[in-house]
C-alpha cells in the first residue's frame, strides 16, 4: 500500500472491513461502526478519503480493497455524500453507506437521497441518517454469513436483543400494565 494509503487499523490482523469518511468531522458518526466492528472481533481500518478533495486517493483506495483483503466497505459521507456510490462503482465489493447530517445540509436529506439513489448496477446498501452503528452490524452479518465464529456473534447479538424486549415487556406487565397479547 503507498504512502497515500496509510490508513488507522487498530487490530494488527489484516482488516476485513474498511470504514471510511468524507472528512474527519464525520469521525463521531462512524465511531459506532467501529465500536460494533470492536465488539464483534471484526479487524478493520479506519481512514478519510474525499471523493471531492481526494479523487485519486478515493480511486486507489477503492480499487485495491479487495486485493488489501477487505470485504466489505462502509462509507459515510454528508452534503453532495458521493463518496459511498463512487467507491461502489469501482470496487466489486459490497458498499454500505451512511448518510451524515453535516452543519451545512438541509437536514440530511441531501445525504440521505445522494446516497439512495444508485442507478441500476451500482448499489450501495444505506442505513439511516448517522446509523453508523446498523452499518457496522450489517458488515458484520455479512462476514458473518462466511465466517462461523462472527456467525454465532451475530446469532448471540441477536438473541441478547431479543431478550432486553421481552424483560421490558415483562417489567411493563409487573408494573401494572395490561397487553392482551401475552394473554394476562
Amino acid at each position: 500500500m503507498s504512502d497515500q494509503l496509510q490508513t488507522s487499523n487498530p487490530n494488527p490482523q489484516t482488516p476485513l472491513v474498511g470504514i471510511i469518511m468524507g472528512s474527519d468531522s464525520d469521525l463521531g458518526v462512524m465511531q459506532a461502526a467501529a465500536d460494533i466492528l470492536m465488539q464483534f472481533g471484526i479487524p478493520f481500518e479506519l481512514t478519510v478519503v474525499s471523493a471531492h478533495r481526494t479523487p485519486q486517493r478515493m480511486f486507489d483506495y477503492a480499487q485495491s480493497a479487495r486485493g488489501r483483503g477487505l470485504r466489505v466497505i462502509i462509507a459515510g459521507a454528508g452534503g453532495a455524500a458521493h463518496l459511498p456510490g463512487m467507491v461502489a462503482a469501482i470496487t466489486p465489493l459490497p458498499v454500505i453507506g451512511v448518510p451524515v447530517k453535516s452543519s451545512n445540509s438541509i437536514d440530511g436529506w441531501d445525504s440521505v437521497l445522494s446516497i439512495l439513489q444508485m442507478p441500476n448496477g451500482v448499489p450501495v446498501a444505506t442505513v439511516a441518517l448517522n446509523a453508523a452503528k446498523n452499518a457496522g452490524i450489517l458488515a458484520a452479518q455479512i462476514i458473518g454469513s462466511s465466517d462461523a465464529a462472527v456467525g454465532e456473534k451475530m446469532t448471540a447479538y441477536k438473541q441478547s436483543l431479543n431478550d432486553e424486549v421481552l424483560e421490558k415487556a415483562g417489567r411493563l406487565r409487573s408494573s401494572g400494565w395490561r397487553n392482551e397479547f401475552d394473554g394476562k
